[in-house]
């Protein structure tokens, strides 16, 4: 695939991830994609993984929101800065909904091959996100 196609996908699973779009999910990560993430306490592996991720996000965090301010390609690998938005009106990691509002900084990379997602790394605020729903002072 193009350098610009393998934007266009990750530009995609964005919105997929946004929509809750099952059917994009099972058509664009590999089965065996990976998910490495030290901010969560699950393994998220294939589009069943994917699933289980929006679950938890969704499930805490609603009007969901995912602004892509850069999407950087080289080779197999993209790279995207974004932002994470929402409002935390479901439990979420334990903690009580706060109708609080979320805007955190995300660093997500991506590994694409035969015009698929195979493995992504992800980087979120996690701790703003935590303090923006008064989950630790600020």
């Amino acid at each position: 695939m193009s350098l610009d196609a393998n934007k266009r996908l990750v530009r995609a699973y964005f919105d997929a991830f946004r929509d809750r779009d099952e059917g994009w999910w099972d058509a664009n990560i590999a089965p065996d994609f990976v998910r490495h993430d030290p901010g969560l306490d699950f393994e998220v592996r294939g589009p069943d993984g994917i699933r289980k991720l929006a679950a938890v996000l969704h499930g805490g965090l609603s009007e969901v929101a995912i602004p892509i301010d850069e999407v950087i390609a080289e080779g197999d690998r993209v790279l995207a800065r974004l932002r994470f938005q929402g409002r935390h009106t479901g439990e979420f990691q334990g903690i009580p909904p706060t109708g609080k509002s979320v805007d955190i900084v995300v660093m997500d990379y991506f590994r694409v091959a035969d015009g698929i997602l195979v493995e992504h790394w992800a980087l979120m605020d996690n701790l703003t996100m935590l303090k923006q729903i008064g989950a630790v002072d600020p």
